[in-house]
């Protein structure tokens, strides 16, 4: 995971959240406090953690790095938890799956807080596991209570969680444990979630999910192309199938993933992640039927660790029936306990005589079992046909290093600025938030006049600084011959009409008194160079002094 996260890291341009979170951390923590009761509460704990990271170095290499060291941790707590619930081999198998996932490794790589979360989703789910086993709960809520701060949504997993212990039969005191665990950390998320209501239109642009979406979630949890998704779904099935065989008890001769056989109060492999994969992704979705819509898939990463946690079990399965329809390894050359024959040991005489001899324990040299090589095989197999997926995936993991395959790209917009502005030359940003490009990337506009700006983002505690009014916005402008629009292109184009006064009114003055002089098209992002056109006044020849009078 580490290898794969750090493979094409400094891709040489950030996306527009990423630079949200660059510019929002390079603030001082009392005005990304003030920021926060504004807008991107749910983000609040992070801006403070990358706050402290970039204090060290402000790089975009170094703001990815947190990101790549959640997905390794996180990696290493899925493969804990299968090793724990199942066998050694089966948290190998699941963890490497985790690692080569692209849906991961594209996380992995983002100067977002999703890649923590699911880390700190993991770590949860472990110390759950010690809390059924031992009673011990605090750390189950402190790790949980911190990854619902990096994200709010987490506590979705709270859930699943519930869900799991169900199918446990856990008995009443877990029950109490775990409840007075996750009411705590419930109670400490109400101020969060009282804040981020009131910014419910942040995310007023979501859709709510369909068919499609599940479908295309599926796509991302199990592989992306064709033959590594069907294997993955088929052998995930097939260990949730031999999940539920071991939660009903094994019959005799029968496969179980652990040797418990799932009896009652016993956390299972499929009862962790079959929760873990469906109730987070499937509530969400459902929410946003009846209420505004919530759901994107980046908010659910967390789930994506149940699915191969499923695959490793699925493919557990398999191992124990081909081994079982194959002879058993391991089996002495000798009978282990053969029955004593007469001279094995001299006649007794005296009071012995008479007794029965006792039975001696034969037990066979060590030289005579065989070595357990099937197990090892199938070890071995089972890592090939992981060290399969990645290269069967390699081009979309090549192509997800490329910054085009972001939803946009902030330093090629600033490098197609930079060509044309000049020190001096007047700028507008249409709408507000296109002026996240100029403040992650402030070298490309030094020297410019931002026409409309009144107080900048730290200042007035909003993210791309407050403008002057709609009614002042042509005053601005008045005077101005060129200027340069950093716009959006479907604003330009006619598509989308923003709301707010001042962008209508900018958008208005462009049409109105300028003409295009040029443009560079960047994505979905347009810079383009705005000028007035000459009047007809301005064409005619200066008119000729009046004759001087004769003298």
């Amino acid at each position: 995971m580490l290898a794969l996260g750090l493979w094409g890291v400094d891709r040489g341009g950030m996306w527009r959240d990423e630079a949200v979170t660059f510019q929002v951390a390079g603030r001082t923590v009392p005005q990304i406090w003030r920021l926060v009761h504004g807008v991107d509460a749910v983000h609040g704990l992070y801006y403070v953690l990358m706050h402290a990271v970039l204090a060290v170095r402000a790089d975009e290499v170094v703001l990815r790095l947190p990101s790549v060291a959640g997905a390794v941790l996180a990696a290493a707590l899925v493969a804990e938890v299968g090793a724990r619930l199942a066998r050694p081999r089966v948290g190998l198998w699941a963890g490497l799956l985790y690692a080569v996932n692209p849906m991961v490794g594209h996380y992995a790589q983002e100067g977002r807080s999703y890649a923590l979360v699911a880390a700190g989703v993991m770590g949860a789910t472990l110390l759950l596991l010690r809390g059924v086993e031992r009673g011990a709960w605090w750390g189950y809520g402190l790790v949980l209570g911190v990854t619902c701060w990096l994200h709010e949504f987490a506590v979705l997993v709270v859930l699943a969680h519930g869900l799991s212990l169900t199918l446990a039969r856990v008995r009443r005191r877990v029950w109490r444990g775990w409840g007075c665990a996750a009411g705590a950390v419930l109670l400490s998320l109400l101020p969060m979630v009282v804040v981020s209501r009131a910014q419910a239109a942040q995310v007023a642009w979501l859709r709510r999910p369909t068919g499609e979406t599940v479908a295309g979630l599926a796509r991302q949890f199990f592989g992306t192309s064709e033959g590594v998704y069907w294997v993955c779904l088929g052998l995930a099935v097939a260990g949730l199938l031999a999940g539920a065989a071991e939660g009903r008890g094994t019959r005799r001769g029968e496969f179980a993933l652990t040797e418990t056989g799932g009896r009652k109060g016993q956390v299972t492999l499929a009862g962790v992640a079959a929760p873990l994969v469906v109730v987070p992704p499937g509530v969400l979705m459902l929410a946003s039927q009846s209420s505004p819509p919530l759901y994107v898939d980046r908010y659910v990463l967390y789930a994506l660790a149940g699915a191969p946690l499923l695959v490793a079990a699925g493919g557990e399965w398999v191992t124990g029936v081909v081994e079982r329809l194959r002879p058993r390894e391991g089996t002495p050359l000798a009978p282990p306990n053969p029955r004593p024959h007469r001279g094995d040991r001299p006649e007794a005489v005296g009071p012995e005589a008479g007794r029965k001899a006792p039975e001696v324990e034969r037990k066979a040299p060590v030289s005579a079992v065989r070595p357990p090589l099937r197990t090892y095989s199938a070890t071995l197999l089972g890592l090939l046909a992981v060290a399969l997926v990645p290269l069967q995936q390699f081009s979309l993991l090549q192509q997800d290093r490329d910054p085009a395959r972001r939803p946009d790209d902030l330093a090629a917009i600033a490098r197609a600025a930079a060509y044309g502005v000049r020190k001096g030359d007047a700028v507008l940003y249409l709408p507000a938030y296109t002026r996240n490009t100029e403040l992650a990337y402030p070298g490309a506009f030094r020297g410019t006049r931002d026409l409309v700006l009144a107080r900048t983002g730290d200042v007035s505690g909003t993210l791309y600084g407050v403008e002057v009014p709609a009614a002042e916005v042509r005053s601005r402008v008045a005077g101005v011959q060129r200027v340069w629009v950093v716009a959006d292109r479907a604003v330009l184009a006619g598509r989308w009409t923003p709301r707010n006064p001042g962008e209508r009114a900018k958008l208005d003055l462009l049409q109105r008194e300028f003409t295009v002089g040029g443009e560079a098209v960047r994505g979905r992002t347009v810079v383009r160079l705005y000028v007035r056109p000459l009047s007809p006044a301005s064409l005619r020849p200066p008119s000729l002094p009046p004759r001087p009078a004769r003298w």
